[in-house]
């Protein structure tokens, strides 16, 4: 393949070469269900989303596994402070996240396991760390011993003396390093029987359970935040490299999204939800804003930059529109090389748009010289190449979801959109009395346009 990622692993830009041959292999960690998401928990997935896409495009059947956690003290904590049963406080935020990933296009995993279904795996690997002298029990909990395993540290670039895995001091833990894998039975907390007392399994380790139980004890790819690097991630490669499975051949970490310089997070109060975004910009818009940055580049949340990628999305689509309004359907077609280069090149998002925005102009310049043809041609590379990354305008499920195929909708989009080619035809021809009409005439209406390189935006004033 000529695809190349960045693995934090080995600090490098490394080409890709799945372990099973026609066959790519994911895992990345999902929510942890305690709140409502926000636009920093489902920039992870959408930059996924987009790996899984261009993945299949190039050839690759993807077996794509995208965890919950629906178990973890800010859940118990947050259900007991609403009086809620702690699993109906999970599953209502479980629901919430995947209508937020399905709201934003986000193909469905090919499966989406929770760590209370798979207690037993958790168990069995407990079982191989300790026969292994990788792990022992103490008061009903079970630690991973960190100075048995020589490569701890590695994918962090933690130092082991320096290690500190931000948990409470435990009276059976016989090194402040070592790690929790199971957490032993309180009053009033769920708990699940082992062999070595009830309790509760700890984050690193329902991570290692379910993505050897779905992909095998070796697969291609584990993604996640850069904040799960440490201690989630490395915590997780050494309890299971430790246990005797090769587990991911390459690490993936999407950056933060920031508001004021600082991630957003729940318990900071900086958060933007999906809900309030979208009463502003339409889904398909705030995803092309999500994805456009490098999933490696953190973003700092302004909803000036918001704005200005959704008049972005936007005359992508208004190219599209016109070329079918002025050809008739236009179908996706071949991709440009640009595109594949940037995509190929560790996912490079902002050089793929930018090849779409170079084939949206040369397509508008077409329809301005009456090349219909060669404007045709252009709309079904640009809807090839949007169909990568999730955002094809003129696919159905956008049209739906987005609300923009009502019949009132269209009948705007239809008018305006053969008002803009009447315009364009006259100032093609130098009748600049007759553009100036036509634009007055949508000004009188509530439509202002605005001339762009990539061809004329409209918008409906106040909407």
């Amino acid at each position: 393949m000529a695809l190349h990622l960045y693995d934090t692993a080995s600090r490098s830009v490394r080409e890709f070469h799945p372990a099973r041959s026609g066959t790519a292999s994911v895992y990345v960690c999902g929510a942890t269900v305690q709140g409502v998401p926000h636009i920093g928990h489902v920039r992870g997935a959408l930059n996924y989303d987009v790996l899984r896409r261009w993945l299949v495009h190039s050839g690759l059947d993807v077996l794509f596994v995208r965890n919950v956690t629906d178990i973890d003290d800010k859940i118990l904590t947050k259900a007991a402070d609403h009086d809620r049963p702690w699993w109906e406080w999970a599953f209502t935020h479980e629901r919430a996240f995947e209508d937020a990933y399905t709201t934003l296009g986000c193909l469905p995993p090919s499966i989406a396991p929770r760590a209370t279904g798979h207690v037993t795996q958790m168990i069995e690997l407990m079982q191989r760390l300790i026969d292994g002298g990788h792990a022992y029990a103490a008061g009903g909990d079970v630690y991973f011993a960190v100075s048995t395993f020589p490569e701890y540290g590695t994918l962090s670039r933690q130092k082991l003396d320096e290690v500190q895995q931000g948990e409470t001091v435990a009276e059976g833990k016989r090194d402040p390093r070592d790690f929790t894998l199971w957490k032993s039975a309180k009053p009033g907390e769920p708990a699940w029987p082992t062999p070595w007392g009830a309790g509760r399994p700890g984050w690193h380790l329902e991570c290692s359970a379910m993505a050897t139980n779905y992909l095998g004890p070796e697969f291609d790819i584990h993604g996640g935040g850069v904040d799960l690097v440490f201690p989630h991630h490395e915590n997780e490669r050494a309890q299971s490299q430790a246990a005797g499975d090769p587990f991911a051949r390459y690490w993936l970490h999407n950056a933060w999204v920031t508001l004021s310089g600082e991630k957003m997070s729940k318990s900071l109060g900086n958060v933007v939800s999906i809900e309030a975004m979208l009463r502003d910009y339409r889904p398909a818009e705030l995803r092309y804003y999500l994805i456009q940055p490098h999933y490696r580049s953190t973003i700092e949340y302004s909803d000036g930059a918001l704005s200005e990628a959704a008049q972005g999305y936007r005359r992508i689509e208004q190219f599209l529109r016109r070329v079918a309004g002025r050809t008739g359907v236009v179908t996706p077609s071949t991709i440009a090389p640009e595109f594949s280069a940037a995509m190929d090149d560790d996912l490079a998002t902002p050089a793929a748009v930018a090849a779409v925005h170079n084939v949206v102009r040369e397509g508008n310049a077409a329809l301005d010289a009456g090349n219909d043809q060669a404007a045709r041609v252009a709309a079904g590379s640009v809807r090839a190449m949007m169909g990568v990354l999730g955002l094809d305008p003129l696919s159905p499920d956008w049209a739906e979801q987005a609300g923009i195929e009502t019949p009132a909708r269209q009948a705007l989009t239809d008018l305006v959109d053969g008002m803009l080619a009447e315009r364009q035809e006259a100032r093609a021809t130098k009748d600049f009395a007759r553009a100036d009409a036509v634009r007055d005439r949508l000004l009188k209406a509530g439509i202002t346009v605005e001339d762009t390189p990539d061809g004329p935006l409209w918008t409906v004033k106040d909407a």
